[in-house]
């Protein structure tokens, strides 16, 4: 039995690319019913992002409407009265111009729950700026301060910005699904890609006028270069661990138990000298080696995976990580309750307008209003 809370929610999904469909994910996950309105030619991750709209789209059922067409009005108008959520990533203004506003949809359906998510939010000096996650996360603070002792500043594989207004936003409809039960009324939430950044690296760096750079990282908590040309993850943070790393290799290098890294401070004083002493000590093995080495003696250590390869661990297998539908192998939303899998995969990732016809029918249209509807939407591909 899988844990599905939401079973019974609908939400009408207008977004698109990475925020949205990864907010609508989760929810779905958990049990809505989620239909992703689609434009004629098809969300643009489709083909700019073909790996992150199949991972993000899973479990919900894809209609493609022409919304700057007269025949979509009905159709919105009844997904407005069907839905407890609606999502939408319009830049600002662009929702009110094709009528999924939610002044509109909220005159149709007064205990909507309508959440945007936008670049940098619907009011405000920036609201009309372009901008992809590189540049959110950079303007707000996360891209200042490096990620390695000795290194410099980097941009993530995973947009971080993207991501965590995803995650912001779930959090958010599902905050005012609870305050839509004690008052009845739905919500307008206004949730900025920018702001999530900032909202990040606000909490790991501090805001105060004068931050110590390395602040928020260790010389012994970093990436090593092994002798096979991989890395080795070292994750010491505690003084044990520190300890058990030291009797593990102070033979092979006794420069380790040098007093000046004896204690927390005094490593991160002295940390420069330590991290190129690591880094030559770590050229001695494989990363393997190193890891069959160091994982016993309870030393944090890691060898990096691809995500392919970590869906296939014994561990992802014993926790239910990852579940197959038809032939599709997803990773669902990570969480256990009371003993059951968080989630469920109901449907695979689907292909453009392949549930136009019954999305339609199920809002009772009847079989001509339906054969116009989606030829009004096809002659537009």
């Amino acid at each position: 039995m899988s844990w599905l809370p939401l079973d019974g929610i609908k939400v009408a999904d207008f977004s698109a690319l990475i925020p949205g469909p990864f907010s609508s994910a989760i929810l779905a996950d958990l049990g809505a019913d989620v239909i992703k309105v689609e434009p004629p030619k098809g969300d643009s991750a489709r083909s700019l992002l073909p790996a992150v709209f199949h991972a993000s789209n899973r479990n919900k059922r894809s209609i493609a409407l022409d919304l700057k067409q007269a025949q979509a009005k009905p159709v919105i108008e009844r997904l407005a009265k069907w839905a407890d959520i609606v999502i939408e990533s319009n830049r600002p203004g662009v929702s009110s111009r094709l009528g999924i506003d939610y002044a509109t949809l909220s005159a149709l359906n007064p205990g909507l729950i309508y959440c945007s998510l936008s670049g940098y939010g619907q009011n405000g000096p920036w609201r009309d700026k372009p901008g992809h996650d590189i540049g959110y996360v950079g303007a707000s603070g996360g891209l200042s301060y490096p990620g390695s002792w000795l290194g410099k500043p980097a941009r993530s594989s995973i947009p971080i910005a993207d991501m965590q207004s995803g995650s912001f936003g779930t959090i958010a409809i599902l905050a005012a699904l609870h305050e839509r039960g004690r008052s009845g009324r739905g919500t307008e939430l206004d949730l900025s890609l920018y702001e999530a950044g900032l909202f990040c690296a606000a909490l790991r760096h501090g805001i105060a006028e004068h931050t110590d750079p390395r602040a928020h990282i260790w010389p012994v908590n970093d990436l090593f270069e092994t002798a096979d040309g991989s890395v080795l993850i070292l994750g010491i943070v505690e003084q044990h661990f520190w300890d058990n790393f030291r009797n593990a290799v102070k033979e092979m290098e006794p420069a380790v138990m040098d007093t000046r890294f004896d204690t927390d401070p005094s490593r991160r004083k002295h940390g420069d000298e330590l991290s190129r002493l690591l880094k030559k000590l770590f050229l001695k093995k494989t990363a393997k080696q190193w890891h069959d080495l160091l994982e016993p003696l309870d030393v944090p250590a890691e060898l990096p995976m691809t995500p392919t390869e970590a869906s296939r661990t014994g561990y992802a297998e014993a926790r239910e990580a990852v579940v197959e539908f038809g032939g599709e192998r997803h990773v669902l939303f990570p969480l256990w309750a009371n003993g059951r899998r968080g989630g469920k995969l109901r449907r695979g990732t689907p292909a453009l307008n392949a549930d136009g016809a019954a999305v339609l029918q199920e809002l009772g249209f009847a079989q001509d209003e339906i054969e116009q509807i989606l030829a009004s939407a096809a002659a537009k591909r």
